[in-house]
């Protein structure tokens, strides 16, 4: 097994900011594990908030790289429990290489990922658009460059947060979805999710610190919408931890550590009670049609990564409307363009 990195600038088409970050290149690492004619392919974003560098990225391939190329990949699960010892500082590039590993996997097993894992597409829920923060009129005009039916507005500003709510419900019948990430007090999320609730929003995402479990309890138990975990919900002992201070969680493959750890974090928030989501960093198709093979399993996605670049080096799934559309190949369907191999 042969282990290959291309290292890609994403262009975003537009300024991208939320609460603590603003951005319009978004660096990502691809990850391919080829075995004869079979390609497999991963993928993590470097991301300052969470102190992930390119450098580290490639570090931590290089200091793997004999083993990984030595390694026979018969089962994806028992390669991340042999590879996870070794990147367990760096979860990131554990998701990249877990990611491949299903791909080439599923690609040798000659059939889709989502097929071999017994899903059913048609039980997918659609994937929201997601609008950064900016002024009113400019998140105005982003979302009618996209007709969408389903947008999560990033928001965290509290003296503008409502308005911007308003303007926008002013010229659109879409669900809305709210992420604050972490922008909100205690008495602040609970006055404004009973004011959100009139605005047709679903429901609310991280609002307040991801340390403050108290303030999360309280939001809890009086907020008048349902409170999704993101920054609170990492690693799968952290599901068991949002059960009674969140209603949900919002897992992302690049923090847990890839698919292999996020399908047991759905199980576990499924036995909790717990709604399930799936979000995306801003990735290519490369990392998105990775997540998309855990649609059937989710209530909520937020697959939008690959929609907001402009410079996409890959193809893979599809989008009608918020509908995903899976690729007509096999593994996650996921194939790198040759200008970017």
């Amino acid at each position: 097994m042969q282990l290959l990195l291309h290292r890609v600038d994403l262009r975003l088409k537009h300024t991208f900011t939320i609460a603590h970050d603003s951005r319009d290149v978004q660096p990502t690492l691809i990850v391919e594990l080829r075995d004869g004619d079979y390609r497999g392919f991963g993928e993590a974003t470097a991301t300052r908030y969470y102190g992930i560098t390119m450098d580290g990225l490639m570090g931590a391939f290089e200091s793997l790289r004999n083993r990984i190329e030595a390694y026979d990949l018969i089962d994806p699960e028992l390669f991340w429990a042999d590879m996870q010892p070794f990147l367990v500082q760096n979860p990131f590039a554990l998701c990249a290489l877990d990611q491949a590993a299903w791909d080439l996997w599923a690609k040798k097993q000659g059939k889709p990922l989502y097929k071999l894992w017994n899903l059913d597409p048609a039980q997918s829920p659609l994937t929201n658009y997601t609008i950064g923060l900016d002024t009113p009129e400019r998140m105005v005009e982003k979302m009618q460059e996209l007709p969408w039916p389903l947008y999560k507005i990033k928001l965290g500003r509290p003296e503008t947060d409502l308005a911007i709510m308003q303007t926008l419900r002013n010229h659109t019948d879409a669900m809305f979805r709210v992420d604050a990430n972490c922008g909100w007090t205690v008495s602040e999320a609970i006055l404004k999710a009973r004011a959100l609730a009139e605005l047709g929003v679903e429901f609310i995402e991280q609002p307040l610190p991801a340390n403050d479990w108290a303030g999360a309890k309280t939001v809890f138990e009086q907020t008048a919408l349902p409170i999704i975990a993101d920054e609170s919900c990492i690693v799968e002992a952290d599901v068991d931890r949002c059960a009674g201070y969140f209603h949900g969680v919002n897992i992302k493959l690049t923090k847990c550590g890839g698919l292999t750890p996020a399908r047991r974090m759905i199980a576990r928030a499924r036995e909790l009670g717990l709604r399930v989501m799936v979000g995306c960093m801003t990735e290519s198709s490369v990392g998105i049609s990775a997540i998309a093979q855990l649609l059937p399993l989710l209530d909520y996605a937020d697959l939008d990564g690959s929609l907001l670049i402009a410079n996409d080096p890959a193809t893979g799934v599809t989008f009608d409307y918020g509908r995903v559309i899976y690729a007509d190949r096999n593994g996650t369907g996921a194939s790198l363009l040759k200008s970017a191999a």
